[in-house]
């Protein structure tokens, strides 16, 4: 690599003849994938510290009972998740949503005081861990061109920042994705921001 980057089941049956058939079964539910950015209204007021908006507190310990989960025993579902998405609660995105569910009740196991009331499960294509060991293979590669943060992408791809030629390069997209062995890179022009530091932008998206 060319410059240090910041690692930033339903049943069914036959109707009996002569009788009333039941009520029509409902359509699945849609499946719904990781938010990329919060753009829910606001239903309740964040915490301010010295007047600067945060966090509200019972999605805050929340998300910090779901992140210890999801960093532990369910490291292989787990992919991100945004606190206060919308306030007050907590978006959840995991590869598989029943393990999702098991991470919630686990969560609330270690914390009785974190509200499992209050989480969101959403769909992810791939896990935290998947897209860290991606980023690890990219860090490895001398593609050509510098890479100057990485993160998860919200689950569906690693994202990375480059140079201006990079990010117009399609052979650089395809050397990077030959190298996560096929998990989509999204790349978009950036500017350096200093030296490597660990998986810091493989941080939960906000």
């Amino acid at each position: 690599m060319s410059a240090a980057a910041v690692v930033l089941l339903a049943g069914c049956g036959n109707g009996v003849p002569g009788q009333p058939a039941g009520p029509a079964p409902l359509p699945p539910r849609a499946v719904e994938f990781c938010p990329a950015a919060d753009s829910a209204p606001p239903t309740a007021p964040p915490t301010l510290i010295d007047g600067t908006p945060a966090n509200t507190p019972e999605a805050a310990r929340l998300s910090q009972a779901v992140g210890e989960q999801g960093r532990g025993a369910f490291a292989d579902v787990y992919s991100t998740q945004i606190t206060d998405h919308p306030p007050g609660r907590v978006a959840l995105c995991v590869t598989d949503l029943a393990r999702g569910r098991l991470l919630v009740a686990a969560a609330h196991a270690a914390d009785p005081g974190a509200d499992p009331d209050r989480v969101d499960l959403y769909k992810s294509r791939y896990s935290r861990r998947t897209l860290a060991a991606a980023v690890e293979k990219i860090l490895a590669v001398d593609a050509g061109f510098p890479v100057y943060t990485l993160s998860g992408g919200h689950g569906e791809a690693v994202e990375i920042t480059t140079s201006e030629e990079g990010a117009a390069s399609a052979q650089f997209k395809a050397r990077l994705e030959k190298a996560t062995g096929g998990i989509p890179v999204t790349i978009t022009k950036g500017e350096p921001i200093g030296p490597l530091t660990g998986d810091a932008g493989m941080t939960p998206a906000p």
